[in-house]
């Protein structure tokens, strides 16, 4: 059985790496009386994962990691007892039982969602977006472990609004096509003709595709 919780990052934890991010939370289920399920070998560690790296300095209302446990415990006590685990930053929003054939939820992301909001530059940037989403390929460049690897920002961005000067956008999010706000940011500041402006983005949601094709939260995908 797995327990696979969702949770916000927010205030300082926003600067937690996301290795940090996974000792951290290693550390939490240790201090808990959850039944957890351990690795084998010389330094035993709960057998945990996370869904989608969050860059560090981004907040989130939508991340989720999940946890193998070794008998049963009840919902309650699988909620309550993480919350007390984990510092305000933390919010533990709600937990969900998946049975251990149940696909990881790290697989099942294909897309994330945020709010991007700018310092300033916002009527540049309002025309900036109108006209991103006219074109139909727009190159960037993404850095990677091996270096900076040139990419369609356009077609890797699903949607993209501003609404009262937040840029709300959905960007592809897996292990061959990612854009990340930073990325696009500076997209929409190079075809705006200004310098890049300083924001805080916010993950809202990772997203997965069910059977029929319906984009949904990962944590609502029924398989």
């Amino acid at each position: 059985m797995k327990l696979v919780y969702v949770y916000g990052k927010e205030g300082r934890m926003r600067f937690v790496s996301h290795l940090d991010l996974q000792r951290f939370l290693q550390r939490a289920l240790n201090r808990t009386c959850l039944p957890i399920a351990f690795s084998k070998g010389f330094n035993p560690h709960p057998i945990l994962s996370i869904a989608g790296a969050l860059a560090m300095g981004y907040e989130s209302d939508y991340e989720v990691f999940e946890v193998k446990i070794e008998g049963t415990v009840d919902k309650s006590t699988a909620l309550e007892t993480m919350k007390n685990a984990l510092p305000e930053d933390m919010p533990i929003k709600q937990v969900i039982f998946r049975d251990d054939t149940f696909p990881s939820m790290m697989s099942l992301v294909k897309m994330a969602d945020y709010e991007i909001t700018p310092r300033d530059s916002l009527p540049e940037l309002q025309s900036a977006a109108s006209a991103f989403m006219r074109t139909e390929s727009f190159m960037g460049l993404r850095k990677t472990k091996s270096g900076e690897k040139e990419i369609d920002v356009r077609k890797l961005c699903l949607k993209l609004e501003m609404q009262n000067g937040v840029i709300l956008t959905r960007l592809m999010l897996t292990e061959q096509d990612t854009l990340k706000p930073d990325v696009l940011m500076h997209s929409l500041c190079t075809l705006a003709g200004i310098d890049d402006v300083s924001f805080r983005a916010k993950r809202t949601g990772l997203l997965g595709v069910d059977r029929y094709g319906a984009v949904k939260l990962i944590t609502e995908l029924q398989l």
